[in-house]
């Protein structure tokens, strides 16, 4: 019999939508699966914004008070898709009341915050089993996880150099009403910890730990109008640029922004060793572009040169059968991956990963790249 693990959903804007959608997916997706997610109560800003998720995502109940969902009994996980400045207190106020915690990135809005999390979920686990995990959905996309096979096999050597890149286009138009992710008061930094959060994440995940950042925010757009046509003053970044050395000796780029014209969901990264290099486009998702140093050369090439794999819908079992191996995959693939992992780490009563861990190491390389830019110099990274 499948284990049906009901979760309360607290945030009913896109990224609830995008969680209730995955989990949903789940049992398509990965076919046989022995465990499965129901959601069971939604938690908005008003009572008529909750019952109207509830409505339109097939939620049984609906409050505006989140302790209504921390404290019923009934409920195993709760999922946080709230403003940034909230995560903190939520998340701890469900450790303490024994629940399972989901949380969207970035874990907290600061480096202390993270870690006293990080410290809570690592005693929950060990003296409850309680999993808490961090929702990095890009880790989960195939053409990633191949990404991530190949560095641990040693297929790129000892890596040298990295470029990785999250770029949309969202702050180029200062009439455009800012929402709270260009608000500092909310989102504790803007698209450093937006898109950011990301691309730290990815870079830890292929190529180590940090040992130093320096970094330079931007603020192209000083003011934008808000909806009801008073002037707003920009508080937040709306692009970051950090050079960062990692502890295996690799010395890299790594660029937020969203004030790149023509771009739409434009996640990349390039990572160079000294055996081989890989490249990922979001735009092109079913695809990773590897080169190996070692392939033969010879008249007109020979085999040398980026290799295209066709990672598409393949994922290991039980998934890649709905759609087709064979199929395209896309972003939401990656939010459905995400959402498997973690729900499976509760059936197994192992670790979440990516963990709240994973969410704390990469708060500290955020607020380092923060205080760097405040500084004015690079900030070394215990």
């Amino acid at each position: 019999m499948q284990r049906v693990f009901k979760i309360g959903l607290l945030g009913s804007g896109y990224m609830g939508r995008t969680h209730s959608f995955s989990v949903l997916s789940i049992p398509y997706h990965y076919l046989g699966c022995e465990f499965g997610g129901r959601y069971v109560s939604v938690c908005s800003s008003t009572e008529e914004s909750a019952q109207r998720a509830a409505c339109q995502l097939g939620i049984e109940k609906s409050t505006a008070n989140e302790d209504d969902i921390i404290n019923d009994p009934d409920i195993d996980v709760v999922d946080i898709c709230t403003p940034n400045i909230y995560h903190f207190e939520t998340a701890k106020k469900a450790i303490l009341a024994g629940k399972h915690v989901l949380c969207e990135k970035p874990l907290a809005i600061n480096a202390q915050q993270a870690l006293e999390l990080d410290r809570l979920a690592k005693d929950a686990f060990e003296k409850n089993g309680q999993v808490c995990g961090m929702v990095f959905n890009n880790r989960h996309l195939s053409a990633v996880r191949r990404a991530r096979e190949l560095v641990e096999k040693g297929n790129l050597g000892r890596i040298l150099s990295f470029d990785f890149k999250y770029l949309h286009n969202s702050c180029v138009d200062p009439k455009r009403s800012p929402g709270w992710k260009q608000n500092a008061d909310i989102c504790g930094a803007g698209t450093l910890f937006d898109l950011g959060a990301h691309v730290v994440d990815l870079c830890r995940h292929l190529c180590g730990e940090f040992a130093s950042v320096y970094a330079k925010e931007q603020i192209a757009f000083p003011t934008h109008r808000l909806a009801d046509g008073t002037e707003w003053h920009t508080n937040a970044d709306e692009a970051a640029y950090i050079t960062a050395t990692m502890k295996c000796g690799a010395v890299g780029t790594i660029t937020a922004g969203k004030i790149s014209v023509g771009e739409n969901d434009g996640l990349t990264f390039s990572v160079y060793g000294t055996r081989g290099a890989i490249k990922f486009d979001l735009m092109e998702p079913n695809w990773l572009h590897f080169y190996d140093a070692d392939a033969a050369g010879g008249d007109h090439g020979g085999m040398c040169g980026f290799t295209r794999i066709e990672c598409v819908g393949r994922y290991a079992a039980p998934g890649g059968q709905f759609p087709s191996s064979k199929a395209p995959s896309g972003w939401l693939r990656g939010h459905i991956g995400s959402m498997y992992s973690y729900l499976n780490a509760i059936y197994k009563g192992v670790p979440a990963s990516p963990s709240f861990e994973d969410g704390a190491l990469a708060q500290i390389v955020l607020d380092a790249a923060h205080r760097s830019h405040v500084m004015g110099n690079e900030i070394i990274i215990d």
